[in-house]
């Protein structure tokens, strides 16, 4: 992290309330708050992940979308949804392959 913020860092914060949840919240709860509680730890895994991947996914993602001639999800759906594409669909899906498997690595990795 740097000026103007100090330690702890976001990561580092959304580490302990993570870490919080599992050993102190989870074991003393059950039912309904049970399920909730390892619904807030996940979403702090996804956003951790989301943290440490930092700007590469995102690079990655604009390159794709332009070397498609889109600049965004909405634009490239509607050339999709178009039949635009149609006559690409191959190219389409293997320049679309790494952002998706990015998107999973954020979700949850264990689906690679």
């Amino acid at each position: 992290m740097s000026a103007p913020h100090d330690r702890p860092t976001a990561a580092e914060l959304i580490e302990s309330v993570r870490e919080w949840l599992e050993r102190d919240v989870a074991p003393s709860v059950d039912g309904r708050l049970s399920f909730h509680t390892r619904v807030a730890m996940n979403s702090l895994d996804i956003v951790l992940r989301e943290l440490a991947a930092g700007n590469d996914m995102t690079q990655r993602h604009e390159d794709v979308l332009a070397s498609l001639g889109v600049s965004t999800d909405a634009e490239l759906s509607a050339k999709i949804r178009s039949g635009e594409l149609d006559g690409s669909l191959a190219h389409v899906l293997n320049s679309l392959a790494p952002v998706i498997e990015d998107k999973v690595r954020v979700a949850n990795p264990k689906y690679l």
